[in-house]
């Protein structure tokens, strides 16, 4: 097989994580294809234990980076604050669209998240859009505010966070992680 030549195979060995995203907005086409490629994630049991949320206001966005910070900046271990002031200073990294994504919890939710958040970065990459999977999406969710930004957040009764894929327009294109074939055991 030659992967050269298979778009899928394309998308997987080119998209990388994206940290430099520029002002422009999505259009509509490109929020509906994300929020697809989310919804269209396989799931155990095809339980679907999540709630996909397509943040695309940049007000919102920014005081939910501004709260992250600022939960960051008043721990006890300054070494995650320090990380982000030295890549910028932005948890998202100026994206305009968030993909969060909220989760029942259940037994294979966790998995299902992953999977879900593999799909909006190849659809973003497919779509020539830029992205990075963000676990810290879940910092300002876990401060004092965080009840009152879930509910913002349309995040169900119950629900905690669960992934968040941030997407946008590249400013910098970087070349994907190299692969490491000694991670690879063939039986």
């Amino acid at each position: 097989m030659n992967c050269q030549t298979n778009e899928t195979m394309q998308s997987i060995f080119g998209r990388y994580s994206c940290r430099d995203f520029a002002e422009t907005p999505l259009s509509e086409a490109q929020i509906d294809a994300l929020a697809k490629a989310a919804a269209a994630a396989p799931s155990a049991m095809n339980r679907q234990p999540w709630q996909i949320v397509m943040v695309t206001d940049k007000a919102f966005i920014e005081e939910l980076d501004a709260e992250g910070l600022r939960i960051l900046k008043a721990a006890q271990d300054p070494a995650r604050y320090d990380r982000v002031v030295s890549r910028g200073g932005k948890l998202f990294y100026n994206a305009p669209c968030m993909v969060m994504v909220a989760t029942d919890g259940s037994q294979y939710a966790d998995i299902d998240c992953g999977i879900l958040s593999q799909n909006v970065c190849l659809a973003a990459y497919s779509l020539g859009l830029g992205s990075v999977i963000c676990a810290m999406a879940g910092i300002p969710l876990s401060g004092p505010r965080g009840d009152e930004l879930k509910k913002r957040l349309r995040f169900p009764p119950g629900y905690r966070f669960g992934i968040a894929v941030l997407t946008g327009s590249a400013n910098t294109v970087n070349p994907p992680h190299e692969l490491d074939m000694e991670k690879v055991e063939i039986i």
